[in-house]
């Protein structure tokens, strides 16, 4: 997936306050800049999940020139051999601030972060605006231009519903997280399947 990249950009904007993705990623490199999915007008503007070239995985929504959501893992993503399954739940009308951006990896809540601004409460995202999307590239916001280097597989976008990752993953006999390959979810008005057999 080093130079292709998928972009969509709907005619209405879903709901802004309450969406959940999910993707299994394996990466084909360490130490370069990965964008993961991105939505934005300009450099001042967007909203950019990425692994970024120290291999820590950021969260961004950048709005007016100024943060919305700011966060990074102290975990690395350095294992070429296996898929990541990597959830992101936006929930800001939650009450709670920790609660309103949540991350799961491989079935587990990332709790340990280098850096975390959690967005105000019900703050809109830009990712279910109207604005162009991008899945496996960066496409506007400041000038990021690298593409994703690897294997995407049963990307989920659901609008409006908060799920956690045991909506999309389950542990086997053996205790090891796999995909569900028909979850029972609400896809919601701009939500989406795709790379089912990725």
């Amino acid at each position: 997936m080093a130079t292709t990249y998928l972009t969509r950009t709907p005619s209405t904007a879903g709901n802004r306050e309450t969406w959940t993705m999910s993707m299994w990623t394996k990466i084909s490199s360490v130490g370069t800049l990965m964008p993961l999915f991105n939505s934005s007008s300009d450099a001042n503007n967007y909203d950019l999940i990425f692994i970024e070239d120290s291999n820590q995985l950021r969260w961004w929504s950048y709005q007016s020139s100024s943060f919305v959501v700011n966060l990074r893992t102290s975990r690395l993503f350095r294992d070429t051999s296996a898929y990541y399954h990597l959830v992101f739940v936006y929930d800001s009308g939650n009450a709670t601030a920790d609660d309103r951006i949540k991350l799961y990896v491989n079935g587990v809540q990332e709790t340990s972060f280098s850096t975390r601004v959690n967005p105000s409460q019900n703050a809109n995202s830009l990712w279910n605006s109207t604005l162009e999307k991008n899945i496996g590239r960066d496409g506007t916001s400041g000038g990021y231009s690298d593409k994703f280097n690897g294997s995407m597989s049963h990307v989920h976008f659901i609008d409006g519903t908060a799920y956690d990752a045991t909506a999309f993953g389950e542990y086997d006999a053996n205790g090891v997280w796999k995909i569900i390959a028909s979850p029972s979810v609400t896809y919601g008005t701009n939500g989406f399947f795709i790379l089912k057999n990725g």
